[in-house]
């Protein structure tokens, strides 16, 4: 049982931190293009932006997918009661 639950934590830990890496990454890339579109047509910095943070509300949705699930394996991990029923204990 001890496995289950170790390699639970492993999963949840890469799940939180790849999650985090790509959101990290594609706000990076989010900014960095909207600096560019900004500083090419300064008059559509108000739709840019407006936009930009919509794209922002999404990627943000996707880390708080990734966290609940973990959440969701931390605390009601359904992995142990197939352990248990295997083992039979």
């Amino acid at each position: 049982m001890e496995t289950v639950i170790g390699f639970t934590a492993l999963a949840i830990s890469i799940l939180i931190g790849m999650g985090a890496m790509g959101v990290a990454i594609g706000m990076g890339l989010l900014g960095g293009k909207f600096l560019e579109g900004a500083a090419r047509q300064p008059e559509m910095v108000p739709m840019l932006q407006v936009k930009m943070f919509i794209v922002v509300g999404l990627l943000d949705a996707v880390a708080m997918i990734g966290v609940g699930i973990a959440l969701f394996f931390t605390f009601a991990n359904p992995f142990i009661a197939q352990y248990q029923a295997a083992v039979g204990g």
